[in-house]
């Protein structure tokens, strides 16, 4: 009795196991497409990309899906060493080791996009480009520092600014001028 018990147990078991659908993997996140802009770009950060791509895109002569992987790859990697440079401020060393580790990504992507020529001239003139770049930096922030101080933004959350209040003519009203056609009784 015992024996046919655990026999049909057994029986149950292997017939549920083999009923169940085997288990799908969760599928794979989906690569970032880095054509798009990311939307946590702040203006100053995609005007730096969008410069030193401009700037690439001429000097090299890329065609149009050649440009637009760069402004991806540009994009991509000014984030990063916008995100490093406010990190390791007051640290340089630490600073110029990031700052290396990702132009040596920027390379290693671009080398996968640019032909031959195009790359040997971008890895000959990779000092000059950095040195474009970090020079547009420094004046944009500067440009940004100005405009806030001849620009302030609204202290108030209602986004009410400080200006002279627009005068009102004196002229009285003309028939035909008032609200909705209605006539005041005088």
């Amino acid at each position: 009795m015992k024996s046919a018990f655990a026999l049909l147990l057994l029986a149950t078991t292997l017939t549920a196991h083999a009923q169940q659908t085997p288990a799908v993997p969760a599928p794979a996140p989906m690569p970032r497409d880095k054509t798009q802009q990311s939307p946590r770009l702040n203006p100053a950060t995609s005007d730096r990309a969008e410069h030193l791509s401009d700037q690439m895109t001429h000097d090299l002569r890329l065609n149009g899906y050649q440009a637009a992987r760069l402004r991806a790859i540009n994009t991509d990697k000014i984030t990063k060493l916008e995100a490093v440079e406010r990190q390791y401020a007051k640290d340089p060393d630490q600073l110029d080791k990031q700052s290396k580790a990702i132009a040596h990504e920027r390379d290693q992507e671009l080398q996968a996009v640019l032909s031959t020529d195009q790359y040997t001239d971008y890895f000959d003139a990779r000092k000059r480009y950095a040195q474009a770049d970090r020079n547009y930096s420094r004046n944009a922030s500067a440009s940004i520092l100005v405009n806030s101080v001849q620009n302030p933004a609204p202290a108030r959350s209602n986004n009410a600014t400080i200006a002279p209040t627009p005068t009102k003519s004196k002229q009285p009203a003309r028939r035909g001028d008032e609200p909705f056609g209605r006539t005041l009784r005088q």
